[in-house]
């Protein structure tokens, strides 16, 4: 995953003329996310904040300097699942160094999401982008 990957997705919804084509786009790709394993559904890998059950795990890969972080999430809700797969195009495979770098919040705005979603859906991204 990439920022670029996170450009197809920000280029696929400016051609989706509605939100409800926006948010079954949304749902496609949290169906291509691989699950999580039930053992990793814990209280340390759970989001606080979200109205669903969201869970974000992650690993290294890589030495030295040249760390990179690998995140997996997963939801009880499919468009929250979606949600995962949007931020996970941002920060997957990325310099442990250089995540600090990424606005996330200020990325998804391309998206036009937080005018769309549920207040509690809203605080739930920004749960999961803080963790």
């Amino acid at each position: 995953m990439s920022l670029s990957e996170f450009q197809e997705i920000v280029e696929d919804f400016d051609i989706l003329d509605d939100w409800e084509d926006k948010y079954r786009y949304i749902i496609d790709l949290g169906k291509k996310i691989e699950p999580l394993d039930d053992a990793l559904k814990n209280e340390t890998t759970k989001v606080e904040g979200c109205a669903s059950q969201v869970w974000l795990t992650y690993k290294l890969t890589g030495t030295g300097q040249s760390k990179n972080v690998v995140f997996n999430g997963e939801s009880d809700a499919l468009i929250v699942k979606g949600l995962i797969a949007i931020i996970l195009t941002l920060f997957n495979g990325t310099e442990v160094n250089q995540c600090k770098n990424i606005d996330a919040l200020a990325e998804l705005s391309k998206l036009g999401l937080q005018e769309h979603l549920s207040s509690q859906r809203a605080n739930g991204l920004r749960a999961m982008i803080d963790k």
